[in-house]
């Protein structure tokens, strides 16, 4: 491992140590390992979100227990919250405006205060204009923001990345992008006037225009940041015909300079050209064997292991070097009596949607589908990080095929592994053997992840039911809590809080709440 990056891993790992009161939550899956799992105290075991008003949605703040603020988001909420530098970030949609200028349908991600969830500012991005075929009518953007320091780094709806100032507005236009009233306003319309409430953007580099990249559905990965470095899976997939694959060769993952967004680099294996529907897996980092290494769940089923430094190809461009593939679907997923099993058949052959989690030397992953096609089944994989080929068969440690599909990313903790399925199961497995412990049903779709605090686990389900849990290898149900509204976010904890997105309202609960 070279100095460079053992700097790299040496910032990444004491900038997530906790502290007294516990750690900030700074993006997707707390670190680069994307292990659900927050070193938190005292974290409320019940509590009660209040009863809302469904033609206002205003939830009358008397009637919650345990709840710190509440703040309005839009009408669907997907990504996940992210806490640092004294804020809190999510994505949304624009459905509840907090500035009457921006009108419609736009994507959202709104900054609020940590301590009493005031509004701060927010990105608002425009539609591509593609409809469900590339920028899905009202999903705002799914993209959990990575807070580093005063910068802020998404992917927006319109399959960009983007570097925000953590300040907004409020101490000026920063950085080379200074046309943030065109953007906001949308192609072929006059520019707005940027306010104190809206979005500084340093710089943007779009997947699109630049790689050719053609977005299935939404754009949805989170980044990955290490050391000077930009992680992004491309969202690159099918048209709307889900047979024809428009861009056949553009990259599934790449590689940004953090400072300029400049393109440094670009996977090489060919993702593209076998993708079963499209790229929406986050990326995650380790370092096995002391080699370090990006992690990366693709549309092929495949989860691949790179080298981070990108390196010169014959053909003068740079890339990043495939270190090992595991196939994540077993044999009897793609054939059926000799015949190729047709994609998506509930019984056949799934993408990886979840985030590769990892752990001890070791890969877990789960595979997955759009939750357009159903239910199905699927596979937990724990995979040896530690080889180099394709690893399929040398790299597997366990394998667990009575998880049906999942798009939860696990979370591992003291010798357990917790995995949801989209059926609504979570399921406790043993990390070293993938000896099952318990499973219970939750009698709901979970597109959420599981979080793994102070002794317990927190896991929302699509009828908004917040499942509480005791950590172990005994099944016990502590609480079942109702959000008022689906819960399709990941339960986050930072700094002695919890914070649940439901699809309309952003909740921050702590034992000293009201």
């Amino acid at each position: 491992m070279t100095l460079r990056w053992l700097q790299a891993l040496c910032t990444v790992w004491l900038a997530t140590l906790p502290g007294a009161n516990g750690a900030d939550w700074p993006q997707w899956g707390r670190d680069a390992s994307r292990n659900m799992v927050a070193k938190e105290s005292g974290l409320p075991e019940s509590f009660d979100a209040g009863k809302m008003d469904f033609d206002t949605e205003v939830v009358d703040a008397a009637t919650t227990r345990n709840v710190k603020w509440i703040a309005k988001l839009g009408s669907q909420a997907y990504g996940n919250p992210t806490v640092a530098g004294g804020v809190v970030m999510v994505g949304t949609n624009n459905e509840s405006p907090r500035n009457p200028a921006h009108k419609g349908d736009r994507g959202i991600v709104m900054c609020f205060n940590e301590s009493d969830g005031a509004f701060r500012w927010q990105l608002v991005v425009p539609k591509l204009g593609a409809g469900k075929v590339s920028d899905w009518e009202y999903l705002g953007i799914c993209s959990s923001p990575h807070i580093e320091g005063n910068r802020v780094y998404v992917v927006t709806n319109r399959c960009e990345v983007v570097c925000l100032d953590l300040n907004g507005f409020t101490n000026g236009n920063d950085g080379p992008f200074k046309d943030e009233g065109s953007y906001m306003a949308g192609s072929g319309k006059p520019a707005l006037t940027p306010g104190a409430s809206d979005a500084d953007i340093i710089w943007r580099f779009d997947m699109r225009d630049e790689l050719g990249v053609f977005p299935h559905n939404i754009a949805s990965s989170s980044v990955l940041l290490v050391g000077d470095k930009v992680y992004v899976t491309t969202s690159n997939g099918q048209d709307w015909s889900h047979v024809n694959i428009p861009s056949p060769r553009a990259p599934c993952l790449i590689v940004l300079d953090r400072h300029s967004g400049k393109l440094l680099g670009e996977e090489q294996s060919g993702i593209s050209t076998r993708l079963f529907h499209c790229n929406w897996s986050s990326p995650a980092f380790g370092v096995a064997a002391s080699q370090p290494m990006v992690f990366f769940g693709a549309g092929d089923g495949y989860c691949y292991a790179y080298g981070p430094e990108p390196v010169k190809g014959a053909d003068g461009l740079a890339y990043l070097k495939e270190i090992w593939r595991f196939n994540c679907n077993p044999p009897q997923y793609l054939l059926d009596d000799g015949k190729p099993i047709r994609y998506p058949s509930p019984k056949g052959k799934s993408e990886i949607i979840a985030s590769p989690v990892f752990h001890n030397d070791r890969v877990y992953v789960a595979t997955g589908q759009d939750p357009e096609h159903g239910q199905g089944v699927g596979m937990l994989a724990c995979i040896d990080a530690k080889g180099a080929g394709d690893i399929t068969k040398t790299g597997k440690k366990w394998t667990y095929t009575d998880l049906h599909r999942s798009i939860s990313t696990v979370a591992i903790d003291d010798g357990l592994v917790y995995a949801a399925d989209y059926t609504g199961r979570l399921h406790c497995l043993d990390a070293e053997t993938g000896t099952v412990y318990w499973v219970h049903d939750t009698m709901s779709n979970i597109w959420s992840s599981p979080l793994v605090a102070d002794g317990k686990v927190y896991l929302g389900n699509e009828d908004g039911m917040l499942n509480v849990y005791a950590t172990g290898k005994k099944l016990d149900v502590r609480q079942t809590i109702d959000m008022g509204a689906p819960v399709y976010s990941s339960p986050v904890a930072a700094n002695g809080v919890l914070y649940i997105a439901t699809q309309t309202h952003l909740y921050a609960i702590a034992a000293s709440g009201k």
